[in-house]
């Protein structure tokens, strides 16, 4: 598998959407039965993203010595990396934007998960 370099700009933006939607849907339930299911809902999507953290991390770490990642030059003479401007395709340049994305969901939903141990879902 070699990864793909746009996962993390899918998966934690996307883990995070419904992480968000989740909590607020389970407020009534989780008030009137008193079971504190933010963090269990929390950990499943913080590993999505996860994941698409490490799919992007793959694509980034992906050797160029196999000649994985060329093109032709528009005249033909030489062939440039694709993620260099000449290239045309940033593909390092999305899978390094896409493992910060994916980080830093990861971390807003670990603290959605903390704040749903330290609070009960009955305040006002």
């Amino acid at each position: 598998m070699r990864g793909l370099p746009s996962a993390g700009l899918y998966a934690g933006p996307a883990a995070w959407l419904v992480s968000t939607q989740a909590n607020y849907a389970m407020v009534p339930w989780t008030c009137a039965h008193g079971l504190r299911a933010v963090p269990l809902v929390a950990f499943p999507l913080m590993m999505f993203s996860l994941a698409g953290a490490f799919l992007s991390w793959r694509a980034f770490g992906r050797s160029r010595a196999a000649g994985i990642g060329t093109a032709p030059m528009p005249d033909a003479s030489r062939a440039a990396p694709l993620d260099s401007p000449e290239g045309g395709r940033p593909h390092r340049l999305v899978a390094i934007i896409g493992i910060l994305v994916s980080l830093l969901f990861a971390l807003v939903i670990a603290v959605h998960g903390v704040a749903g141990i330290v609070f009960d879902g009955c305040e006002r």
